[in-house]
């Protein structure tokens, strides 16, 4: 079954077909692609396509071939593509959760069709890696895929500015979400298989050089990419300002989970039941207060993970927000953290008390 999805500013063609997105162009297109497969600045290309890989849903990615860019190549059998003549992606997430989004300024247009999920895969850069093979790479499918046709005509070198732009785009919503890292205490700035493929139209007689931040280029890029990968995540993965307003949901890249909390709690109330305790968790999870108290408490101990300030400041500020939130609660809570530092991760355990506490109040 085939879809016409829409058909862009520039005039190239969006169909849905065998579980991909494929972008056919009406022209000679500049094209800079981030993917493994048939990446790099071109302009001979004749298409681009993102392509959900998994067998079913709730099922693994399906591979073809032994490798990725073989893989690919069979792809592009399947979709009834040259091979040397386009360049794609690949992810986890459904095309039809995609989300096209564009913003446009005169003459001008900027459109973004991005599929997204962080759910499993997110990550902050310099998080801690275990890929080391300088050899082809197996497939992994990309979690936060974007696709920009901008257009107007410009050299090369601001197409890959454009590139950047892009990249603190998707970081930026990321960030406004406060969307966690999986492999560190981090707040994510991406997902480890992103990937981007960015097209200019030679064919438009405007021609720009800027894509910065001070170019209003930059700026149509920076809003379309971080109002589409907001979307996308939502219709992905439910990842919304509405989800992320849950205690558990910050707390998490730090290891304090409703069943870590179980755990302590259970040890010292062994004849409790679970479900009881998990109705009670998070139902307080939500809460106003404790949540906007909570928010600048995990604040603070990101400023001192980024040594902003002090441990002699993260206990002094700790101290006090827990103080706040024991008298928001009526709760007579003796404050854990000692006067002297000596860790920083028992202003997390000294929360840890002060939510089992209200659970027992």
């Amino acid at each position: 079954m085939s879809d016409f999805i829409t058909e862009l500013s520039t005039g190239d063609k969006v169909y849905l077909y065998d579980k991909s997105l494929v972008v056919f162009f009406q022209g000679p297109r500049k094209v800079l692609s981030t993917s493994v497969f048939n990446g790099g600045y071109h302009e001979d290309y004749v298409a681009i396509f993102n392509n959900d890989g998994k067998q079913g849903s709730g099922m693994p990615c399906e591979m073809l071939a032994d490798t990725y860019v073989g893989h690919m190549q069979e792809l592009c059998k399947r979709l009834s593509l040259d091979a040397t003549k386009v360049t794609g992606m690949s992810t986890a997430a459904s095309m039809e959760n995609a989300i096209i989004l564009k913003e446009s300024y005169k003459n001008l247009t900027v459109t973004a069709l991005i599929t997204g999920g962080v759910e499993t895969n997110g990550g902050r850069v310099g998080d801690p890696a275990n890929y080391f093979h300088p050899v082809e790479k197996p497939g992994k499918p990309g979690t936060i895929n974007i696709m920009l046709f901008i257009d107007c005509d410009m050299p090369a070198g601001t197409l890959a500015r454009a590139l950047v732009t892009c990249t603190e785009a998707k970081t930026a919503a990321l960030q406004e979400l406060l969307a966690g890292s999986n492999y560190s205490n981090g707040i994510a700035t991406g997902s480890g298989t992103d990937q981007t493929i960015i097209v200019a139209n030679p064919t438009r007689d405007l021609y720009l050089e800027g894509a910065g931040k001070h170019d209003k280029l930059g700026e149509l890029i920076g809003k379309v990419v971080k109002a589409g990968v907001k979307a996308a995540l939502a219709k992905q993965s439910n990842t919304t300002p509405q989800r992320q307003h849950n205690v558990f949901r910050r707390w998490k890249r730090f290891g304090i989970t409703p069943e870590s909390l179980w755990q302590q709690y259970h040890q010292q109330h062994p004849q409790s039941l679970k479900p009881e305790f998990l109705l009670i968790a998070e139902e307080l999870a939500t809460q106003d207060k404790l949540l906007t108290y909570t928010s600048l408490y995990i604040h603070l101990v990101d400023q001192y993970l980024w040594e902003l300030i002090s441990l002699e400041e993260l206990y002094l500020g700790g101290n006090a927000l827990l103080s706040l939130i024991a008298k928001e609660y009526h709760l007579d809570f003796p404050l854990t953290i000692t006067s002297t530092p000596s860790n920083w991760e028992l202003i997390l355990q000294a929360w840890q008390d002060l939510f089992l506490a209200l659970v027992i109040n």
